[in-house]
């Protein structure tokens, strides 16, 4: 069967978009299948999301150090580290990261319902796709991400924080003051705001690549590893965009 191409795919994920935010607001609210899906792709992620961010801090103070140690960067490690994490490295690494973990797990759980016709079983019972599977996931993502991004971005601070004492002979009184001096909110709006958007690619590709899944086994595994590169692709991209966006809103 012929691939779609990228305008009808643009096309599909935007209806997807209209169907998914219209059962959104059309009651019953299954609250309870929302807090599952927020266990499911928030708490589980956790150890993940925080070994990511952690060392990524760690790493940055180490080669932000060593490798200008002329200019005598070390003395700003706390504003590098911070910075680099809040409004970039955080929310983009975690919505890599998790991201690749969460999308795959929704593509492989709907698209095995399609493949086995589950998901026609739905419709001739009268219940919506859309409201039952895709609204549950993208609820839960567009909260837990940014969440994770938020822990994740203090986690990094955090691992900076351990190098510049362990490792660069700073206080800890030194690097935080100058974490918090260097810090604003405006940092902090815009790394969150990111992951938002990247939270919405991600959940929209996962259901949207789960729903069109054929071919069986081997259909659901295509159609995986490409919500896999779809999202990576669309964090990527997006991230340029919206880094433009936020410097000239904020």
């Amino acid at each position: 069967m012929r691939s779609p191409g990228l305008l009808e795919t643009t096309g599909d994920l935007a209806a997807l978009t209209v169907k998914a935010f219209a059962a959104l607001f059309k009651p019953p609210y299954e609250v309870d299948q929302w807090v599952r899906q927020m266990e499911h792709i928030g708490v589980r992620s956790l150890g993940v999301a925080s070994i990511t961010t952690i060392f990524t801090g760690m790493v940055m103070a180490l080669q932000t150090a060593y490798s200008l140690p002329e200019l005598g960067v070390k003395y700003y490690i706390g504003a590098v580290v911070s910075k680099s994490l809040v409004r970039e490295l955080g929310p983009v690494l975690t919505a890599l990261i998790v991201g690749g973990r969460i999308g795959a797990g929704m593509t492989a759980e709907i698209g095995t319902m399609k493949v086995t016709e589950q998901v026609d079983a739905l419709r001739s019972m009268g219940a919506d796709p859309v409201k039952k599977l895709v609204v549950p996931k993208l609820i839960a993502t567009l909260v837990m991400l940014p969440a994770l991004t938020i822990l994740g971005d203090l986690l990094g601070v955090l691992g900076g924080l351990v190098v510049a004492v362990t490792q660069l002979d700073l206080s800890s009184g030194f690097y935080i003051n100058d974490v918090l001096s260097s810090l604003t909110l405006n940092d902090v709006f815009s790394g969150v705001g990111k992951a938002f958007f990247f939270a919405y690619f991600i959940a929209l590709v996962g259901c949207y690549n789960g729903l069109n899944a054929r071919g069986g086994a081997d259909g659901v595994g295509r159609a995986t590893t490409r919500t896999v590169v779809m999202a990576a692709i669309m964090v990527l991209v997006s991230d340029f965009f919206l880094t433009k966006l936020f410097h000239i809103a904020l």
